[in-house]
């Protein structure tokens, strides 16, 4: 049996301008480790043999239909611009209507040098390949809006990163790969027709209720809201949010540097290149405003009426941190198990964080345990729980079933970092056994497994992972 894709390729109809024409380069023994099939039911793709698959998913193979590019963009990193940066490992194989209706890239990640390599190699190792299947399968589990993974595949070589490494490439699925820092490039370089151009296929593709630059901005912003509540409310930071990461689909994007926090605290960081915390968990909502400054920015370029569309945009800006305020609260209060609005809520809420963050109190299983004795188990001193707790009983006299809210805004599962190690150190060997299990369990995040109670279990302090590292 031959895989067959059903390709309908709308972003290679754009100019050339936009992107680089690049095929993969192939690699010398790949090998099929994961196959999302539910994922290719919803594509609409028809899977081969285990082989075939592994040389269409490592490059090797052109499948019917594809049109292999890199994309162009530019972005802020760590708050300094990069005029271009661009696809620099990854290939855009080309595009598929789901079955659901829905428009998304398939792209390969590892897949070699293009032209916006710079000095890299244009590959990946099969550690960050495995973590960007597990972690971005999982968000999706926890209906978190995100990039999906397709395929993984060994490469039968070598990648040299801080000593030798089993190659790898990951078959990524979105909604597009556009980025903040997709409209950036052609505003710096002043192609205003290009601008121009991508804005209306933004909009076209993604949000067709919008009406202009500004239209668009406020749908990004809007989406982009939504998403970093959604962030928060699992304990997940992204590690590193620099524009050209942020998709303007509002999908979750390029997992290097990530992590879910443990015990909690609010500046907690995880990237080991994030040196001055600026994208700590708590800053996340901070830099997402700061990201839809920098879309902002770009698209009042193509506007005439330059000082009308700064008033329009920095309204539309401003109003992003109430936005998220709003949503965040939505959620954190589905999380104490409340459905109805108070004005003490807010207040209710940070308090535990407060007694949390200062009690070593892990993030996931106090609000999984919430209405049993184990959330004050969580904490060093039990008596700051319950001090916290005689308030929320209190407040939860006017819900109808708060266990049952609770049960669905709380995951038992998340993918702990140590135990995301433990799996690559496990492949790396050749053993997938916690791989599989990893994927199988996460995919029931919300769901009580005693079986798999050990995945629950925060790291021992010999477990700890204190930096996680971008993939590159």
């Amino acid at each position: 049996m031959t895989l067959t894709i059903p390709f309908d390729n709308s972003y290679a109809r754009l100019p050339g301008a936009f992107y680089a024409r690049q095929s993969p380069e192939p690699v010398r023994a790949p090998r099929l480790v994961a196959f999302n099939d539910y994922l290719a039911q919803v594509l609409g793709i028809s899977p081969g043999d285990a082989q075939d698959m592994a040389q269409v998913f490592a490059g090797n193979t052109l499948p019917d239909g594809a049109e292999p590019l890199a994309q162009l963009y530019s972005g802020h990193q760590f708050g300094n611009y990069n005029p271009q940066l661009g696809d620099g490992r990854a290939v855009l194989l080309g595009e598929v209507v789901g079955t659901d209706g829905i428009r998304r890239d398939i792209q390969l990640k590892g897949s070699g040098r293009t032209p916006f390599s710079r000095q890299g190699d244009g590959r990946a190792w099969l550690g960050p390949v495995l973590r960007e299947y597990v972690i971005s399968e999982a968000m999706h589990a926890l209906g978190i809006p995100t990039t999906r993974a397709l395929a993984a595949v060994e490469t039968g070589e070598v990648v040299l990163r801080e000593g030798p490494m089993p190659g790898a490439v990951l078959t990524r699925v979105a909604q597009s790969h556009l980025r903040v820092g997709t409209f950036q490039v052609f505003a710096a370089r002043g192609q205003i027709a290009d601008l121009r151009r991508l804005t209306d296929y933004a909009i076209e593709r993604h949000y067709p209720e919008a009406v202009g630059p500004m239209g668009l901005l406020r749908a990004v912003r809007d989406a982009q809201a939504a998403l970093i509540a959604q962030w928060m409310a699992v304990g997940f930071i992204h590690g590193v949010m620099n524009t050209d990461n942020c998709a303007i689909s509002g999908e979750t994007i390029d997992y290097g540097p990530c992590a879910f926090m443990d015990s909690y605290h609010p500046n907690t960081v995880y990237s080991s290149i994030d040196r001055m915390g600026r994208y700590a968990y708590s800053n996340q909502p901070e830099i997402a405003v700061w990201n839809l400054a920098q879309l902002a920015t770009a698209l009042i370029q193509q506007i005439e009426d330059k000082q009308a569309a700064v008033e329009e945009a920095t309204e539309i800006v401003h109003a992003m941190p109430d936005l998220m305020q709003q949503h965040w609260l939505r959620r954190f209060r589905a999380k104490i198990g409340l459905t109805t609005e108070e004005d003490g809520d807010l207040a209710l809420i940070s308090d535990l964080l407060t007694r949390m963050a200062q009690n070593q109190a892990d993030f996931t299983n106090t609000f999984r345990a919430l209405g049993s004795d184990a959330a004050r188990d969580q904490f060093t001193d039990p008596a700051a729980f319950d001090g916290w707790a005689e308030g929320w009983r209190a407040r939860l006299t006017s819900e109808a079933d708060p266990a049952a809210v609770m049960h669905a805004a709380n995951p038992a599962f998340i993918p702990r970092n140590h135990r995301v190690e433990q799996m690559i150190q496990a492949a790396v060997q050749g053993d997938y056994a916690p791989f599989h299990r990893l994927n199988a369990v996460l995919a029931r995040p919300y769901d009580d497994q005693p079986d798999a109670a050990d995945l629950m279990r925060p790291p021992t302090q010999d477990e700890v992972v204190h930096a996680t590292f971008c993939g590159t």
